[in-house]
């Protein structure tokens, strides 16, 4: 399966047979085969019919349409799972506490374990920063004993809390003052290099819901996070074991130089990546999406399992609880 992505003005994209083709100032410039896609994500003036919706829709293939300088996403999703029943199993195992706090221990071991093996990547190649580095990897290895004792979700999120904090503050000490980063900042993003942990954010969390939803699960209804209106609870909890993985493929770009400070500019929406840049940037991301694509299948498939293993609650009891 393959991503397509779009970021050019005056385009419109049609359907002719089982291929997608591209018309620019009414003349046809090029044209893809349908078969291999399965997610495509359009940015700017791009224009499409209902029909070439549809089809998508039956080739199973999600739409992410970022839109604004923010690049805010919504999502246009392919045909939904069939079997409803695991939604609602999905629903009750929600309610229940002990599965929501033993899967919040393990998603917060998951990411704060990435967050002292990338640290510990960036001390073996940066020597010179060995020091804060290493005072960082010591802090968020205590944490780590700490997670099971943790009886409840509000104060895992305290300890995932302290240990991002120190993260970040690691992070700062290696990358180049000319970047201007200085902790993690959004809505909007501060430097280039918030923008670019963001926008990777944005495109993960993306591929979240998709997965999700193509598995027959509700990507709303989480076990980590909690309800909030308009968030995606269970794509965010799926993500987070993976920001570790995005955070090393955002710094790569600035360390390899595919992006340097001069691919951004400032403007009311914060800090902006151009669109020669945003090229280069979909091009590196979606080389590095495949490992994100990758342990996100085997997550939704834990998810999956979990819930085909738990025996539902009669449906009255679950009225009650509502």
């Amino acid at each position: 399966m393959s991503s397509l992505y779009v970021d050019r003005k005056n385009v419109e994209l049609r359907a002719d047979g089982e291929a997608l083709v591209f018309y620019e100032n009414a003349e046809r410039v090029g044209a893809i085969p349908l078969h291999p896609l399965s997610r495509i994500f359009l940015r700017g003036d791009v224009k499409f019919s209902a029909s070439l919706l549809g089809k998508l829709g039956e080739h199973g293939v999600g739409v992410v349409v970022l839109s604004g300088r923010k690049n805010n996403p919504s999502l246009l999703l392919a045909r939904p799972h069939n079997d409803a029943a695991r939604r609602v199993r999905q629903y009750q195992l929600s309610l229940d506490a002990a599965y929501c706090l033993g899967f919040s221990r393990a998603i917060v071991t998951a990411k704060l374990a990435g967050q002292c093996e990338f640290v510990r990547e960036c001390k073996s190649v940066l020597p010179m920063h060995r020091y804060p580095l290493s005072v960082c990897e010591k802090r968020i290895a205590g944490m780590l004993t700490q997670i099971d004792a943790q009886e409840n979700i509000a104060s895992l999120r305290g300890l995932e809390g302290a240990a991002a904090s120190c993260y970040f503050q690691a992070l700062a000490e290696v990358l180049p003052e000319k970047l201007g980063f200085h902790c993690r900042n959004r809505r909007p993003p501060r430097d280039p290099v918030n923008a670019i942990l963001s926008l990777t954010y944005t495109l993960l969390q993306s591929e979240a819901v998709l997965a999700l939803y193509g598995a027959g699960l509700d990507p709303f209804i989480g076990f980590y996070h909690a309800l909030d209106f308009g968030r995606e609870s269970l794509a965010c909890d799926v993500m987070e074991a993976l920001r570790p993985r995005a955070d090393r493929f955002a710094l790569s770009l600035f360390r390899k130089e595919t992006l340097t400070a001069d691919d951004f500019s400032m403007t009311n929406a914060g800090c902006v990546l151009g669109k020669a840049g945003r090229g280069r940037f979909y091009a590196a991301y979606e080389t590095g999406a495949e490992v994100f694509r990758h342990e996100l299948e085997i997550a939704v498939e834990d998810i999956v399992s979990a819930i085909g293993e738990y025996a539902p609650a009669p449906v009255e009891s679950l009225c009650e609880a509502g």
